[in-house]
């Protein structure tokens, strides 16, 4: 599938619901839902915030949409998902998932797979420079291990 350069925009916006959630002491993680190319969601990882383990970034994005039907939508996120993200997107069967990057955390690709739900890994710098960033705090790294069940 071609990287458009229209997934490095909508990218930018998922690295800013991040930037957000880094801002309220929460892990940098965000995502945002297009459809036709609009975004009708945001959402970043509030389980910090909110004290809710289930509140990654996509599982936020997807709350934020509301009762939607997905199919038509594809989901900026800026970590590859874990297997409950995964899931979750398999589950309401997304158009497309683009991953800012896998490098820092592989995800659960083969999960989406799995479901038939095509992917685009940027690989994206900025992705992958800001988790790697914000996990060189050791305080951080113990909030990141709780994020992924360890």
């Amino acid at each position: 599938m071609a990287i458009e350069p229209h997934h490095y925009d909508f990218m930018l916006e998922a690295i800013r619901e991040a930037e957000n959630s880094i801002a309220q002491g929460g892990l940098p993680i965000g995502a945002v839902l297009t459809r036709n190319s609009r975004i009708i969601a945001r959402g970043h990882n509030r389980r910090v915030q909110e004290k809710n383990v289930i509140l990654h970034g996509e599982m936020s994005c997807l709350r934020d949409a509301g009762l939607s039907s997905f199919h038509d939508t594809v989901m900026y996120t800026t970590l590859s998902p874990c297997p409950m993200c995964a899931g979750a997107l398999g589950l309401f069967r997304l158009s497309l998932v683009v991953i800012g990057e896998s490098v820092t955390y592989p995800g659960s690709k083969d999960i989406l797979d799995k479901f038939g739900i095509p992917y685009i890994d940027l690989a994206d710098e900025r992705s992958i420079n800001m988790m790697k960033s914000w996990r060189a705090n050791p305080a951080n790294e113990r909030l990141w291990q709780g994020d992924i069940g360890n």
